[in-house]
């Protein structure tokens, strides 16, 4: 859907200054504090983008995830899905089939006594024909490599394998965006690693927008953009280079830098030519080899 805004083609997540307060009443419901968690944020994600939220805990990065969907409702200021305004109840259902949400935790997401069903069950709520919920759960259990599992119980699942389930059930309603909060915060290493591989399968190969909030810096250094969140502001904005190279400033808000990321910044604290931002291995090899290369030529 091709939406304008002002004469702009508009991307599939846009906030104007959007606000957002969590509001604790006493029992007599007379309001007993008020904590900003989003303040006044402006984002635009274009459609088919994998873009990364990142913020220590209690950033508002999970609120304004929660907005992404309707989930919750502005207190001030805009959200447009897929343009539509989220404070139109009639907007609520398209919204929704647009924009799916994985969450920390997968048993909390799966319903079903056997896998190939609960995949299913989004589609048999909203009344879609038998046929077309067999063709979309058959697609969905492929896309997210799952379909010889597809006669097991989740239970019988590993973490890795019940998320990726969650996902498929979340990709069976075809939507165009996916937001995945902390989706991978419960796992081991290898859940860890077949969740990230499958979303960005859906983005790169499905083309479906992916926004992953995540506290693990490694997930995030394949992604389009990153967005930095602190006491509900954004704070920083850019490709994954820009951001980490930027070590300081992002310790000064209590995040981590990739591991590869941190040893070529405390090599060149030491005095060494490595360039900032360096995200993989590979990248810091390379610049190890020029270096040497350069040493040899004097």
């Amino acid at each position: 859907m091709n939406t304008f805004k002002n004469g702009c083609i508009m991307g599939i997540i846009k906030t104007s200054r959007l606000l957002y307060n969590y509001i604790k009443r006493d029992e007599e419901d007379n309001i007993e504090e008020v904590k900003r968690a989003v303040d006044y944020v402006d984002i635009d994600i274009k459609e088919g983008e994998f873009v990364a939220i990142l913020g220590h805990n209690g950033s508002g990065k999970s609120t304004l995830a929660k907005h992404m969907n309707a989930l919750l409702l502005p207190t001030e200021g805009t959200i447009w899905i897929d343009g539509r305004d989220s404070s139109v109840s009639e907007n609520l259902l398209e919204i929704r089939k647009c924009a799916g949400m994985v969450f920390q935790n997968p048993d909390n997401q799966i319903i079903g006594t056997v896998v190939e069903e609960d995949v299913g069950f989004g589609l048999e709520n909203i009344g879609v024909p038998t046929e077309q919920i067999w063709k979309n759960v058959n697609e969905s259990l492929d896309m997210v490599g799952m379909n010889e599992y597809r006669k097991k119980s989740p239970n019988k699942l590993s973490g890795g394998q019940k998320q990726r389930v969650a996902i498929a059930g979340v990709v069976a309603m075809r939507p165009k965006c996916i937001v995945l909060d902390e989706p991978t915060a419960m796992l081991d290493p290898s859940g860890r690693k077949e969740v990230i591989s499958t979303i960005k399968k859906l983005n790169r190969e499905d083309n479906i927008t992916i926004i992953l909030i995540t506290h693990y810096m490694e997930e995030v250094i394949e992604a389009d953009r990153i967005i930095v969140m602190d006491e509900g502001n954004v704070v920083m904005e850019g490709v994954p280079s820009e951001i980490f190279s930027k070590v300081e400033k992002l310790k000064s808000l209590r995040l981590d830098v990739p591991q590869v990321t941190e040893l070529a910044y405390e090599l060149r604290k030491r005095g060494l030519p490595v360039k900032a931002g360096v995200l993989t291995i590979d990248e810091l090899t390379d610049e190890l080899k020029k270096i040497k290369a350069a040493g040899e030529h004097k």
